[in-house]
Parts: C-alpha cells; structure tokens; sequence
C-alpha cells in the first residue's frame, strides 16, 4: 500500500519540496508516536524536523482549533482584526526577555519571519549591511536564503549585503584546534571584517543561532554568545536570535539564548510556536517592527485559528511543565548516548542542551572525517526498527535528536537500545546500503 502510495506521490507532488530518508507514508500520530499507512507504530524522535514540541493530536489544542473556526474560521489581521492575535503577541512578549519596549510580527513560517528580519533590520538602522555565520540556516525565500550558510542554499544567489562569518564549533574548530576559540572567532569579526568588507557603521545586524541546528547541532562555547552581545552593544548593531528550531522550550529553557544571560534586540520564532499549524513571529524591539507601514505583510498572517492553537499550545508548554522536562530529560539522554560512544568508534560527538541533542558520525576520531554514508544507513535502519530520526549538519553526518518534549525516560531508553542495534547491524554489515542511497536526504 505504503509503495503505491509513494508511486502517487510522486508523480504529482514537486521534488523540490521534498527532503527523504526512507519510505515512510503516513497514516496517523499521536503523542510521540507515528503510524504509517500499514498500521507500523514509530517512536518520533524528530517530532516532524522539532514542530511536535507538545507531542502530535493534543487535544486541548484540537479544542481550540474548532472553536474558533466555529466562531471566527478567519478575518485578515492586517484590516480587521481580532482579539486572539492580540493575547497571543502579549503573552510572546510577555516570555521574551528586554524591558525595551516590544511589539510582534506574525507570518507562516521561520523563512517568512527570517525575511522580516532582513527587510526591516536594515531599514530601521538605515545601514545597508547584515552579518551572519556559516552553517546557518534560516530558511528557504530569498531573504532568509540570503541570511543562511548552509549548503542546502549554495546553489543561489542571494542578496549581496550578508556576510557570512565562522561559527565557533568546538568539535571542528574553524581556526584549527584551540583553547582560545570564542576569542579566534571575536576576534575575526571584529579585526579583520570590521576592518575590510563589512564596516561596523554599515552593519544593521547580526543574527545567529544560539545552537546551530541544521548546520549540526553546534553548541558555541559558554562565552561566545555574551561575547557577541557585548560587540553589537559597542558597535549600535542590532543581535537578532533565530529561535525558530531550538526555541520555545528544547533545550530546558525558553530560549536557547536564556542560558548565557543574553538579551536580543529581535527574537524569530516557528515551526512548534502553532502546535502543528503553520505560524511564525518576530518579537522585537518597537523601532524595528514599526520600520514602515504595511513593508512585510501577508493575508493571513496571525490568522484566528493558527494564534488559537499557538495561544493553547504556549499555555500547554507552562502547564505541562515541559521546559523543566526537556531540561531533565535531556540530560538522561544525552548521558545514555555518550554511554553509546564509548562503545562504537564511529560516534565522534555527543552534544546538546535539552532535547536538542546532536551526535556527529566519523569514519574514526582522529581525522574526523565525516561519516556521511553511515549516518544516513543509520538513520535508514531505525526506521526499519520503528524509529524515526533524521540527519543534519554541513557535512550531512550528524544525527539529530529533537523529540517532543512530552517524551519519558522510558521512551528515551527505547530510542537508546534501537540505535544501538542499528550501530550494531552497521558494524556487522547487515544494512542494504543500496536501499539507503535511494534516499539521499540532505
């Protein structure tokens, strides 16, 4: 059934929308499980590329759902507007941190909320310039594309006012190995492009990932962020947190950024702000926002019915306590997973905050080399096994693990045992490699 399914699929469905592992079609989820079209029940570590943070189907926010489509199915904000949109921008500033005063933007997506930020930015600071770092990924329109540095937009063209500048990657540092490396990658910044292609007069902002999600899980040393903070204070340059990924949760507190005490001037968030539907938001400092009127708009942005469930869904987060879970519970599974390493070479690295956990796959530690082909068989033999994980990093060699915060330690243990029979069947050479190379995924 699954194989006819994908046979229809493909012959009408854009491969350019799409990004596959292995043949799944599915029939339902809930919780953190996923169900194909055969019945075959999954563990989700992913939770659909981190938008599960509540799990999949809950019902609270199905309630809010038909609710306000019963009472309001729609209204464009942008002429008429209603009241969810408003409680939903004042409880978003409300957990955002700066006592600046703030306002909210409301799109689709992070690539539409990503535009927003190099729309605006520059034209609030009426300086032309944007900085931002390699490995990046902020989405796929051509501003957010052109704010990205991850190779799956190399082959465009983006906007010629980005510059692109080193993540502080303590497994692969981008200076060579180092003691010294948040100040290598300051001191770059502020020493060499400062000085020569991106003056600091001319730069409107700087905008980053507190942990670098596609571009591999990359979590900076403890001092990067605070010190990155203290050059935009300097220089009047605007730091803009792309939170769109690890936000809202993942890595045991609201935002990633929360752990080093930092204030951002614009805060983008997506994919599990709408519990499952298609939402995005920019909270940011007032003077950004109120740019101009009317500069980055869409029809159904901060739609009723996607701000009723972002609404629920928030509110589900603080009353289900799953911040302090993710925090608990990710520090139980990254400790299972460094126990992992210990007993297969190929495991280069086990990082994370949270529940968002990276574990990089070398063809042996001391080169590094990245073990693409064997990150993928992996990733294709869990889901043989009733697990579902996908891969990142700009190597393509870095399993990425972002459950639903919802998940228990008794799941985390399953997740544990079946990746440790599918590290076992590579070692014993019992994956079909070639079905694994039929799926090429990033």
């Amino acid at each position: 059934m699954e194989n006819t399914f994908l046979e229809a699929e493909g012959q009408v469905i854009a491969d350019s929308l799409k990004i596959r592992f292995y043949p799944i079609a599915v029939k339902a989820a809930k919780g953190t499980r996923v169900i194909d079209q055969s019945g075959k029940e999954y563990l989700d570590i992913a939770a659909g590329w981190a938008v599960a943070n509540i799990g999949y189907g809950h019902p609270r926010v199905g309630e809010a759902i038909k609710e306000k489509y019963d009472t309001l199915s729609f209204t464009s904000q942008l002429s008429a507007p209603e009241s969810t949109m408003v409680s939903l921008a004042q409880k978003l500033i409300e957990i955002t941190p700066g006592d600046f005063s703030k306002k909210v933007w409301f799109g689709h997506s992070g690539s539409d909320a990503n535009d927003c930020i190099a729309k605006l930015v520059p034209l609030e600071k009426k300086r032309s310039r944007m900085i931002s770092f390699i490995g990046s990924y902020h989405g796929q329109t051509m501003g957010s594309l052109s704010l990205s540095g991850h190779p799956a937009q190399a082959g465009f063209i983006g906007s010629g006012n980005v510059v692109k500048i080193p993540y502080p990657n303590p497994y692969r540092p981008p200076f060579g190995v180092t003691d010294r490396l948040t100040d290598q990658c300051i001191g770059y910044l502020e020493q060499e492009v400062f000085k020569t292609i991106c003056p600091p007069g001319d730069t409107a902002g700087i905008i980053v990932e507190g942990i670098q999600s596609d571009g591999g899980l990359i979590v900076p040393p403890e001092d990067f962020l605070p010190r990155l903070e203290g050059v935009c204070r300097r220089y009047g340059i605007h730091l803009i947190f792309d939170e769109v990924k690890v936000g809202l949760g993942r890595t045991g507190k609201w935002f990633s950024f929360d752990h080093s005490g930092v204030v951002p001037d614009a805060v983008v968030l997506g994919k599990s702000l709408g519990g499952g539907l298609p939402i995005s938001s920019v909270v940011a400092r007032r003077e950004i926002l109120d740019a101009g009127m009317g500069v980055h708009m869409f029809t159904m942005s901060g739609n009723p019915v996607c701000s009723a469930a972002s609404l629920e869904n928030l509110q589900i987060i603080q009353e289900e306590q799953l911040v302090e879970n993710a925090r608990v519970n990710g520090e139980y599974f990254i400790g299972l997973l460094k126990n992992l390493q210990e007993k297969y070479e190929w495991i280069g690295d086990v990082r994370g905050k949270g529940l968002a956990i990276g574990v990089e796959l070398v063809e042996d530690r001391v080169t590094k080399k990245p073990a693409a082909e064997k990150t993928a068989a992996i990733c294709y033999r869990c889901y043989e096994l009733g697990l579902l994980v996908f891969y990142v990093g700009i190597h393509s060699n870095v399993i990425e693990i972002t459950p639903p915060l919802t998940i228990t330690k008794q799941e985390i243990e399953l997740a544990v045992s079946i990746l440790d029979q599918a590290f076992s069947d590579l070692e014993k050479g019992k994956i079909n490699l070639d079905l694994v190379r039929e799926y090429s995924g990033w």
